[in-house]
């Protein structure tokens, strides 16, 4: 989709954007990011990691050269522990699974499962997919269209190294199916299903081995938007009643944030942030997680004192990070929600703009606000009586604003 906001420039400088609703697929490759020497870490106090990741490396050769996939990441996942790994197209998270999977042998670092060495360089230890205690679905499902529901829940249990007895298998799945509702349907043929039953399908058979820990790739990019809605619930009531530790790859901001219990920012083959959800969006680390998660509007600006920041809206006084220093260049970032606007004269802080447009959407209406040649982007209720072209008041809460360098 195409951004809601438009560009603003001033001498040929951009002085204001806002990410609106973007576009998945959008590579942010003219974001400034900041490289760490190590990746942050996040203190849980769930109990002992079942995934930990220390210095994980992987390139891959290309006809343009070496491509480095994964840049030296470190990464613990506890017991019972949801960990999204979110961000754009190319960014690693995709390989980073495969290499806990075991589908893609790291180039250094080392990978423990469960306390158990999975994956060291330096030692040569590789420990193949097959044993480790892990369940998998795939971005396309991946259940065989020849077999019915029964068939392709039990399969695990019938080949590999997680075989039953004959006569324990039937109990198994059918309390897999009923855990994730499709308990009745064990005859219907794989091919009469729809992309929701398909989806609970590839989850019930991932998890009918009881494993310590299920990946999940994309699991509901394919489905439409109503019904991947529903999977977010549906997905996390299943893991935790479970109680199964789970390592999840999304591009999808929205399902990071409803479905994980910690959420890794990735970008260019490093984690720029670690943290609770609501941490996430509520403090990004940098600019490109500012850009990433949620939309934002970014006004350019600059340093002239002590907590003092110049830009084309006034001199605000805001929290200046340590570190940047007077006449520096800054980037500042606040929410459309924390954009009041309301009719001429409601504020007192003396800012006054003209809506240029207004977007409703049913329980939100999208307005922009042009003050002082800058647009911004606000939220406000479905119900507001604001019209386009109508002089209102706007109010910009010093406590919402980010700084960046």
């Amino acid at each position: 989709m195409v951004s809601l906001a438009r560009e603003v420039k001033k001498n040929g400088v951009l002085e204001c954007w806002s990410n609106g609703r973007r576009d998945p697929t959008f590579q942010y490759s003219d974001i400034p990011v900041p490289h760490y020497s190590s990746t942050p870490l996040l203190q849980s106090s769930r109990g002992c990691s079942l995934i930990s990741i220390r210095g994980l490396r992987k390139w891959f050769d290309s006809r343009r050269g070496r491509v480095e996939a994964l840049r030296g990441i470190d990464l613990e996942v506890t017991e019972k522990e949801f960990c999204v790994l979110l961000g754009p197209s190319g960014c690693g998270k995709t390989t980073t699974l495969r290499c806990v999977a075991g589908l893609e042998r790291p180039d250094a670092g080392e990978l423990e499962i469960a306390g158990t060495v999975a994956n060291s360089v330096a030692r040569g230890i590789y420990v193949p997919t097959e044993k480790r205690d892990i369940g998998m679905v795939f971005q396309s499902y991946a259940i065989w269209p020849h077999m019915n529901v029964f068939n392709n829940v039990a399969f695990p249990l019938i080949k590999g190294r997680h075989r039953i007895p004959k006569d324990q298998i039937a109990e198994k799945v059918r309390a897999a199916l009923k855990l994730v509702q499709l308990d009745g349907l064990e005859d219907r043929p794989a091919t009469d299903l729809s992309g929701g039953q398909q989806q609970r399908v590839a989850m019930a058979r991932a998890m009918v081995t009881e494993p310590k820990i299920l990946l999940m790739d994309e699991p509901l990019s394919n489905l439409d938007a109503r019904l991947r809605e529903q999977m977010r619930v549906e997905l996390k009531k299943i893991t935790k009643a479970v109680g199964v530790t789970t390592l999840y790859v999304t591009h999808d901001q929205a399902e990071a944030l409803s479905l994980g219990d910690k959420v890794c920012v990735m970008h260019d083959g490093e984690i720029l942030q670690i943290a609770p959800p609501h941490e996430v969006y509520a403090r990004p680390a940098s600019l490109f997680v500012a850009q990433f998660v949620g939309e934002m509007n970014f006004v350019k600006g600059h340093v002239t004192g002590p907590s003092q920041v110049e830009c084309p809206l006034g001199k605000l006084s805001l929290s200046v990070p340590t570190g940047i220093s007077v006449s520096s260049p800054v980037t500042l970032a606040i929410r459309p929600e924390h954009v009041k606007v309301n009719a001429a004269d409601g504020f007192p802080s003396g800012l006054s703009g003209n809506i240029t447009s207004k977007n409703y959407l049913g329980d939100t209406a999208l307005l922009e606000v042009e003050i002082n040649g800058v647009t911004l982007l606000a939220k406000l209720a479905g119900d507001s009586e604001l019209a386009v072209g109508q002089q209102a008041a706007v109010d910009l809460p010093a406590h919402r604003w980010h700084v960046f360098p």
